[in-house]
């Protein structure tokens, strides 16, 4: 192989990898879905924007062997990886058949801060049913991937979201629509 060819495969792979910059444009672009993952993981304003600013810190730092096309992907699984340090869900799992999702102090404080959100019912679950339903729901991690992120069972990972269905439709039956929410827009 000639001296230009070697260079230039060089130069041609460097560019497949994402750069510090490539991840600030990322997080700056999807500052506002990144937070919102952070939050709906956490369930709490200041642990969301220090998995955020932690995320962003890792990616500019680790990031320089991620492929650029898996760089987006790259940004949320670190912001998930971050949340599960900040709360260790799987230490806190909610007994299989308990009445109780949660404390009623916690369940009670989670409402009355966010009562009229669209995603109360989500922030008032247990940490646990919260990380699986946010990461096999929303994120559409699969059961095996979740289970290796919260570093439990593929079957707690299933009861864990039966729980957080059951609790999310059980509080929707009881609290009437968020007001001044639209999903139509122009109604």
């Amino acid at each position: 192989m000639n001296f230009r060819l070697t260079h230039h495969l060089a130069a041609e792979n460097k560019n497949d990898y994402a750069t510090s910059q490539h991840f600030c444009g990322l997080f700056t672009e999807d500052t506002n879905s990144l937070y919102l993952i952070s939050f709906l993981l956490t369930a709490d304003q200041d642990k969301a924007q220090q998995c955020f600013m932690t995320g962003l810190d890792d990616c500019v730092r680790d990031g320089s062997f991620v492929f650029l096309e898996c760089s987006h992907a790259w940004t949320r699984r670190v912001i998930v990886r971050n949340a599960i340090r900040a709360l260790a869900p799987h230490t806190c799992s909610t007994p299989q058949g308990s009445a109780a999702f949660q404390s009623a102090g916690k369940a009670t404080l989670a409402r009355s801060k966010s009562q009229d959100a669209p995603f109360a019912s989500v922030l008032a679950l247990g940490d646990l049913e919260r990380f699986v339903y946010v990461l096999s729901l929303l994120e559409i991690f699969s059961d095996e991937d979740c289970a290796a992120f919260l570093g439990i069972s593929q079957q707690d990972v299933r009861e864990g979201r039966v729980r957080a269905l059951e609790q999310i439709a059980s509080s929707s039956r009881e609290t009437p629509a968020p007001r001044n929410f639209n999903l139509m827009k122009g109604s």
